[in-house]
């Protein structure tokens, strides 16, 4: 029997690459980014694509991606680029793959019809069928009242991702720089689109994650923006440049503070419980009560900061009898 595929990766940080770029694509690999996606749509030139899939096929069978998930981003479904990019690339380094990502969903059915052409694809190649998976982007407003479905359309989905550049766009948003908050609106604009994201992803079990701020140079703004996809609850988001890929790993993990108190929460939960501790449903850790709540909440933390490489510094120790 197979193992069951582990959907839930360490994203914190999602690199996007050029696929064009061989210089970018050989410097992408020294990067401490979570996540690499090799991108064939919007950082391609139309004339570039046809080329860049053979240079992603090449660089995913022939680089060194050690401790990174491996993405590429293909076309969306109302271009003539899309199958093919599936086909090569799939055909080409399938398994040295692990998702694709795929842009401007608007509906369940095209998450399905990708399921299919991949499942096609693994079965004559031989490749163990359902291991790649599917990394679904929101990109309008369609897309976004239909997240539900789309989150749920296959067992492959692992992420939903907020692509907001094009949905600013699709919405008339008044705001020229990506990921920023438009002018005239007193509160956060996208408190709305995130939050339903998260809803969607988290009702499947798949990770939710905060698209590109455009402004490379500024990351005090990246940090700004990323720590309020993080406040809510977002898994990871996208860098554009190598020089915001560490305040999106520090962002997206818990502080070693947070991080040792949700293991001793863990800890304490489990003694007490247990007959040992009394078999008690809550318990005192210090001045703080904790019960099966409380250990639901350190669980979130605790798995953050284990996947982030994370050590504890501090130690629980059972009150004496």
């Amino acid at each position: 029997m197979s193992e069951p595929i582990n959907r839930l990766r360490p994203r914190r940080s999602c690199l996007a690459v050029p696929g064009s770029n061989p210089r970018f694509l050989e410097k992408a690999q020294g990067l401490p980014a979570d996540q690499v996606f090799l991108d064939l749509e919007d950082a391609c030139a139309p004339l570039a694509k046809p080329e860049a899939r053979h240079t992603i096929v090449k660089f995913l069978n022939e680089g060194d991606w050690t401790g990174k998930t491996r993405v590429v981003r293909v076309n969306d479904w109302t271009t003539e680029w899309t199958y093919r990019d599936v086909v090569t690339v799939v055909e080409g380094a399938g398994q040295n793959l692990d998702c694709i990502m795929l842009p401007k969903v608007q509906d369940a059915q095209q998450v399905v019809a990708l399921d299919l052409l991949l499942t096609q694809i693994e079965k004559t190649m031989g490749f163990e069928v359902g291991r790649i998976g599917i990394e679904a982007q929101i990109e309008n407003a369609k897309g976004l009242v239909n997240v539900d479905e789309i989150a749920g359309a296959s067992s492959r989905v692992e992420t939903i991702i907020f692509g907001p550049a094009d949905f600013m766009a699709s919405i008339n948003m008044k705001s020229l720089v990506v990921g920023m908050q438009p002018p005239g609106y007193p509160a956060d604009a996208y408190h709305y689109i995130l939050m339903r994201i998260l809803m969607a992803a988290r009702t499947h079990d798949l990770q939710a994650i905060d698209g590109p701020f455009l402004q490379i140079k500024n990351i005090d703004g990246y940090r700004e923006v990323a720590g309020r996809a993080a406040a809510l609850g977002f898994d990871g988001k996208w860098v554009l440049h190598p020089g915001q890929v560490e305040a999106a790993n520090e962002v997206f993990s818990p502080s070693q503070e947070d991080y040792d108190h949700a293991e001793l929460i863990l800890d304490a939960y489990a003694y007490y419980t247990s007959e040992a501790g009394g078999k008690k449903g809550s318990a005192m850790l210090g001045d703080e009560m904790i019960d099966e709540a409380s250990r639901k909440m350190a669980l979130v933390i605790s798995g953050k900061g284990r996947a982030a490489g994370m050590r504890r510094t501090s130690t629980f120790e059972a009150p004496e009898a």
